[in-house]
Order: structure tokens, then C-alpha cells, then sequence
């Protein structure tokens, strides 16, 4: 019989509001658990981080880091960019000793890793310049920004004469469709 691996398990959250919410977090710990054969064995605790994957100084990741060494464990994430979004700290860690394990696609070899962790850095680039075009494109359209959520519709005269176009495209479709109904034979 096969004998089971050994996992520290690391999830990583970016923002304080999806770490309160919980959801990524599970999400992370399910994909995780459906990883594992039946001879595989989770070590406790569960390291959880609150962090830019971008950020190299991540304390609980250092903790997950020294308990592989410990125990023998091999890290285990959901996804690559969950551990994280720079090349040169993915290729820091596959050169430390330390196994680590994307849970999404276990039988990479090195050289996908290396081409993945550099896709996954570019990403973490392009994110905030497609963050400032998308607010910027809401805005053009008359989206009030900021408060208590990141959008807030517009109100006034612009909400009402967008809310009466819409009606009156949704009376056309409608009008449209039911002629062309009425038409097809019985």
C-alpha cells in the first residue's frame, strides 16, 4: 500500500474584507482537502495569511515554511498565485529544500512552474492598471464612486433618463418578439 504525504497548508487572502468574509479562505481549505489521497495526512494548524501575494515579508507563510521543516511536510496552497505572485520568490523556494505543492495542478514540473509563476507576476502587474481603467470607464458613465461600496449608481436626471431608455428598448424587444410569434403557424 502506498504511503501518504505529509501537508502544511497555507492560504492566503489579499485584502482584510475577504479575510472577515471567510469565503476565499474556505474555498482554499476545500481544494485543498479534495487534493488529498486517502493515506494523506493534513499537520495542524492551518497557516493563514492577510497579504499582498506580491509582498515577500509574510510572517505566517515563514511559520508554514518552518513547520515543513520540522515535520517533514510539504507545503500545500489551492493555487500558485495563493502562495505567491513573484517569480523570483517562487524560484527562492523551489531552490530552499522546502517541497510546495499547488494543489490545481500537481504534476507540474519545474520548468511550467517557472513559466506559470512568471504569468502569475505579470498578473499581479496588470491588475491595477485594469482596476484604474474599469473605475475610470464607470465614472465616464456617470458612476459615483467611493462610500460605503466601491460602485454606487448614479441618481438624478442621468438614472432616470438611462432607467427610461432602458424600458423603452425592453417594450421594442418585447413588441418585436411577439410579432414575429404571432406569425408562426399554429
Amino acid at each position: 500500500m502506498k504511503e501518504g504525504r505529509l501537508y502544511v497548508r497555507y492560504c492566503r487572502v489579499s485584502t482584510d474584507k475577504q479575510g472577515r468574509s471567510g469565503l476565499g479562505l474556505e474555498a482554499q481549505k476545500a481544494a485543498i482537502t479534495a487534493h488529498l489521497g486517502p493515506q494523506d495526512r493534513l499537520l495542524e494548524p492551518v497557516f493563514v495569511e492577510i497579504e499582498s501575494g506580491r509582498k515577500q515579508d509574510r510572517p505566517e507563510l515563514a511559520k508554514a515554511l518552518h513547520w515543513c521543516r520540522e515535520t517533514g511536510g510539504t507545503l500545500i496552497v489551492a493555487k500558485l498565485d495563493r502562495l505567491a505572485r513573484n517569480l523570483a520568490f517562487i524560484a527562492n523556494l523551489m531552490e530552499s529544500g522546502v517541497g510546495f505543492l499547488a494543489a490545481d495542478m500537481p504534476l507540474v514540473n519545474r520548468l511550467t512552474l517557472h513559466i506559470l509563476a512568471a504569468v502569475a507576476e505579470e498578473e499581479a502587474r496588470a491588475i491595477p492598471a485594469r482596476t484604474k481603467a474599469a473605475l475610470a470607464a464607470a465614472k465616464a458613465r456617470g458612476v459615483k464612486l467611493g462610500g460605503d461600496s466601491v460602485y454606487r449608481p448614479a441618481t438624478g436626471p442621468d438614472q432616470a433618463q438611462g432607467t427610461q431608455a432602458a424600458a423603452q428598448a425592453r417594450s421594442l424587444r418585447a413588441a418585436q418578439f411577439r410579432a414575429r410569434v404571432s406569425d408562426l403557424p399554429p
